[in-house]
C-alpha cells in the first residue's frame, strides 16, 4: 500500500474535476509596495500547470 506524501498533501488540494490548487506566493513580506489589486489576485488559488500535476498527484494515491 502506498502512502500518501504528507508534504504535498498539506500543500495542494483537489478540485471536485480532478485539478490541482496551490496557493500563491508572494503574501509574506513587502506588502506595503504592492497594490491593493495585486495583493487582492494574490488571496486567490491557483491551478498547477499540468506537467507538474502529473507528478504531484502520484503522491496522492488516496486523493485528498
Amino acid at each position: 500500500m502506498q502512502k500518501t506524501k504528507k508534504s504535498i498533501a498539506k500543500r495542494f488540494k483537489l478540485t471536485g474535476s480532478g485539478k490541482l490548487m496551490r496557493r500563491s506566493p508572494g503574501q509574506r513580506h513587502h506588502l506595503h509596495q504592492k497594490t491593493t489589486k495585486q495583493k487582492r489576485n494574490l488571496n486567490k488559488d491557483k491551478e498547477v500547470a499540468p506537467g507538474r500535476a502529473a507528478d504531484l498527484i502520484r503522491g496522492l494515491p488516496h486523493g485528498l
